[in-house]
């Protein structure tokens, strides 16, 4: 097979996966188009003034956009990777300046009648600049300066996102730790992770007075056990005291830093109040609504939920309940098999992958769109706080379709260059 045709964009270039995204993108805008309420007027397919003709513009410029990445050359991305996550910071502080205040959060800057939220972007450059410091300096992660500076990298865009604050999308930046441990960061950092979710929910359903002294206990009984390792012993003591600090650093800052709704979300989500009308009002119209759905699901534009209106934010943090009652447990079935197979997809390209910025990057975008996809689905069958976020190629919005789609098409031209070296 000759250069020339090696060269060629579309050689190479895996074409199932772009075969979901776009199956993945039709179902986002069917289901637009059916959370128009029966009170709104639902035109034609093509009325560019309503949600769902937007979201039309959004997917084919979206393509365009997808496409021409696949011509660029390979290396661009690793080359520029610097460039474009400080494009990516100055825009989230930009956005702290001059951005529009919608439901609470400082997230958009308005760009005529369209928002751009930089918080999607910076994802991307995130993504990018994580893969070209692993494949440049090629840290396994066991020394405190690799974790350090990994962590800035990523830290810096997650703080600036937490003072919009934007909790939903800052909570995503946490999905850059699973393509670190894949590099080599120990399984400690993930252990810790898991553990400080686990006593992050045992310090609200469980007393003081009853979870210091168990931690106390399980310290004391590690301490014991390895009382002729100095090593071990050590480590135990300094646990359990994090760990206690820890509590008193989550009641501090669920009392100081979090807003009421945030509280309210969490201690619905807990089972510690009930609230039908206010914050909890969401999910369970959102539940009501997958639920109605049954089976095989009330029909196309039949959703009763959906057409009158009672579930907020349809079309965008709860578009999972209009497939749920209008397509029922088989749209969903299908609609989460697709995304499976798309994460499965992706990992398996991931590993195939010869060059380590490669390898890391798609680990990256495979981790983001799985964060995604778990939390806004968990949202919409409350099992998950409600935060906020978009549900990949599906939701309504340029910013979220157009970021994941380019979080996509840079892997897949990244993988038909596989063969080279970057």
């Amino acid at each position: 097979m000759n250069t020339q045709h090696n060269n060629r964009f579309f050689f190479k270039v895996d074409w199932i996966t772009i075969l979901v995204y776009v199956l993945l993108c039709t179902v986002g805008f069917v289901n637009i188009y059916a959370s128009v309420p029966s009170n709104s007027e639902q035109g034609a397919l093509f009325d560019f003034g309503a949600n769902y003709g937007k979201q039309l513009i959004f997917i084919v410029t979206g393509l365009i956009l997808g496409f021409s990445i696949l011509l660029l050359d390979a290396k661009f991305f690793s080359i520029f990777s610097p460039v474009v996550y400080g494009i990516t910071l100055v825009l989230l502080v930009l956005v702290l300046v001059i951005g529009r205040n919608v439901g609470g959060n400082q997230a958009w800057i308005a760009i005529g009648s369209f928002r751009l939220q930089p918080s999607e972007l910076a994802k991307v450059g995130t993504a990018l600049l994580l893969a070209r410091y692993v494949s440049t300096f090629n840290p396994k992660f066991r020394d405190s300066r690799s974790i350090l500076t990994a962590a800035l990298i990523v830290g810096i865009p997650l703080f600036l996102i937490l003072r919009q604050p934007d909790a939903g999308s800052a909570l995503v930046f946490l999905s850059f730790m699973f393509p670190m441990y894949r590099e080599g960061l120990s399984g400690y950092f993930l252990l810790t992770f898991l553990g400080m979710i686990v006593l992050f929910v045992a310090d609200f359903l469980v007393p003081s007075n009853v979870l210091i002294p168990v931690i106390l206990m399980i310290g004391g009984f590690f301490v014991y056990s390895n009382r002729r390792k100095q090593k071990i012993m050590f480590s135990a003591i300094i646990t359990t005291i994090v760990a206690i600090a820890y509590l008193f650093m989550v009641k501090f800052a669920y009392n100081n830093i979090l807003k009421q709704h945030h509280r309210s979300r969490i201690e619905i989500i807990l089972g510690l109040k009930t609230d039908p009308k206010g914050v909890g009002y969401n999910v369970i119209q959102s539940k009501i609504a997958i639920g109605s759905g049954q089976l095989t699901g009330r029909g196309f534009l039949q959703g009763t939920q959906t057409k009158y209106g009672y579930v907020p934010e349809q079309s965008t943090d709860f578009i999972f309940s209009t497939i749920g009652e209008e397509w029922g447990f088989v749209g969903c079935f299908v609609v989460i098999g697709l995304f499976i197979f798309l994460l499965l997809r992706l990992i398996n390209m991931a590993e195939r992958q010869r060059s380590s910025f490669s390898r890391v990057y798609g680990y990256s975008v495979a981790c983001i769109l799985f964060f995604h996809v778990f939390i806004n689905i968990g949202m919409a069958i409350g099992i998950v706080p409600v935060i906020g976020i978009p549900l990949p190629f599906i939701s309504y919005g340029g910013s979220s379709l157009w970021s994941f789609t380019v979080l996509l098409f840079i892997f897949l031209k990244l993988d038909s260059n596989r063969m080279g070296f970057i």
